[in-house]
């Protein structure tokens, strides 16, 4: 997108969020993670168009996003435009010098359990951080309707999928 593509996107998405909930948006979390390091003037946008706070810089190295020498525990950009905005990175651990996922989306559903337990009890006994977790609504809705997609994505959004809840 250009930048002003992603502002009237954003408007847009931004309207139809507030008309049906009813509640103002502060929050912004981009697709798939699509803020990289290639595209950072969207953090200035979203200051401008009203948001205090984003989610979108995940600081792993991955083959479709990422930023993996951001931070990796909350903090505030200084944008361009002399305004600011709180970020919120996804839950990572540090391990062989690498920022590994964890605590959302298929990374909750494809690592073993135990490996979740681990990040928690080092986010809160060695980090004393807290932990963002994610997740989308096929992984909690057994009747969400499956795309067809290729199968690295498939895999990536159905692996160990939604239990069934009856």
């Amino acid at each position: 997108m250009t930048p002003d593509e992603f502002r009237q996107d954003t408007r847009a998405a931004v309207q139809a969020i507030e008309d049906a909930a009813g509640v103002r948006v502060y929050g912004y979390r981009a697709p798939s993670w699509s803020i990289t390091r290639e595209c950072l003037w969207a953090l200035d946008i979203l200051a401008e168009e009203g948001f205090t706070y984003d989610s979108s810089i995940f600081p792993i190295h991955h083959d479709l996003y990422g930023v993996p020498d951001a931070q990796r525990f909350p903090y505030t950009h200084q944008l361009k435009n002399g305004r600011s905005l709180g970020e919120f990175p996804p839950t990572t651990v540090r391990l062989l010098g690498q920022n590994l996922p964890a605590a959302g989306g298929g990374y909750l559903r494809i690592f073993p359990l135990e490996y979740t337990h681990w990040v928690f009890r080092k986010f809160q006994e060695e980090y004393r951080e807290r932990v963002v977790v994610y997740f989308h609504p096929w992984e909690l809705d057994p009747e969400q309707p499956r795309m067809r997609e290729k199968l690295k994505s498939h895999l990536r959004h159905y692996t160990r999928g939604c239990p069934s809840f009856s």
